[in-house]
């Protein structure tokens, strides 16, 4: 017995710089695969944003179908013969942005009274809520460029305001907000604790009004344009591959802030996509196609051009004459530039397109 014993093999333990070589190669593995799996789920999000703007991309195009090929709008195409809201009152009502149903209440966004039966009591101070965008500085370019969830277009896709369709899967702040109304059976939902949140999407302004009110030639203000707020057709932009149609209005790519920007009020507020250099909002253009554009590119191309019209790069710039407008009452800061996280972004491509759906946002190779 006592020669089998000798003969068996002796049982040993690890040793404790084993024990540490082991730890060590996992940690290493784990320090290689964490990276590519974090750039992986990235991706998969990306991927994910970019079917949301093909589904919006459809619903455009059945739009289109409907309405002669034509934008989606909320303002009728003579309000600027009138010359303002409350001359356009006198004769007409304004239809109402209609936001959903909440159990046996509509939601919507009105403007009256006028002389005529108009529905709603919140007068003229709402009508820049109709129009694409405004250029009445203290409103700051909003509008319904803003909304494509009202029913005039989301009926076009499920019907529903808060759709996840039009959140992207980055866009965590209005995500959170909107999570408890995305699996309501209501198309609309309304808490005053929480109010209306707005998608992750956004149309083009530039392509919504008549091309004639962001000129090359000068800025005009659609109000008092009688064709101001005809909405083009599709069909009129000059570059269909070139020119943004909807497109990420938060920055949620290549982020370099914190999730919302300081500057703005009550410090809730996402970054806008504008607002940072290494920005790379995701997009679909008017021939249909999807594709992430970098601030840093546009901002390129939209010196080139600046330099063409111009005729030499050291001319001073004419007003206007770049890819993006700077003659608008917003001036050279453009959409929110003044609020923007570095100093090196300078770009309000997408809302202030020259030309609107006949410009450009991006340019071909160099």
């Amino acid at each position: 017995m006592a020669d089998a014993e000798r003969r068996s093999p002796k049982q040993r333990a690890f040793t404790i710089v084993e024990l540490l070589v082991v730890v060590a190669i996992i940690s290493l593995l784990i320090a290689i695969l964490l990276p590519a799996l974090g750039r992986a789920r990235d991706a998969a999000l990306i991927t994910q944003s970019l079917g949301n703007l093909r589904n919006l991309a459809a619903a455009n195009a059945t739009y289109g179908a409907d309405y002669a090929d034509r934008q989606f709008q909320a303002t009728p195409d003579d309000v600027g013969v009138a010359g303002s809201c409350q001359n356009y009152l006198q004769t007409a009502c304004l239809p109402p942005l209609v936001l959903g149903w909440q159990g046996q209440t509509q939601w919507a966004i009105s403007v009256g009274p006028g002389p005529v039966a108009c529905p709603g009591l919140l007068g003229c101070d709402n009508f820049f809520l109709l129009e694409p965008a405004t250029f009445d500085t203290a409103r700051n370019l909003f509008g319904a460029w803003r909304a494509p969830g009202v029913q005039g277009f989301s009926n076009y896709l499920s019907g529903r305001y808060y759709d996840r369709v039009f959140f992207a899967p980055k866009d965590l702040i209005n995500l959170e907000l909107a999570d408890p109304y995305i699996n309501s059976p209501d198309s609309f939902s309304y808490t005053d604790s929480v109010g209306i949140v707005f998608p992750s999407y956004c149309f083009s302004p530039a392509a919504m009004w008549s091309p004639e009110v962001l000129s090359r030639n000068g800025y005009k203000n659609p109000r008092v344009m009688p064709a101001g707020y005809r909405g083009p057709a599709a069909g009129q932009a000059a570059y269909p591959e070139l020119k943004t149609r909807m497109i990420e209005h938060q920055w949620l790519q290549n982020q370099d802030g914190g999730p919302t920007n300081p500057a703005f009020e009550g410090g809730s507020q996402p970054w806008i996509f504008n607002q940072g250099i290494n920005s790379n909002p995701n997009a679909h253009f008017f021939d249909g196609h999807v594709a992430s554009i970098a601030c840093s590119e546009v901002m390129d191309a939209d010196r080139r051009m600046r330099a063409s019209w111009n005729g030499v790069p050291s001319a001073p710039p004419v007003t206007g004459r770049g890819l993006w407008h700077t003659g608008t009452p917003y001036g050279t800061n453009g959409y929110y530039q003044q609020f923007s996280f570095d100093m090196l972004v300078d770009t309000s491509f997408h809302v202030l397109t020259t030309d609107g759906i006949r410009g450009r946002d991006v340019l071909g190779a160099k």
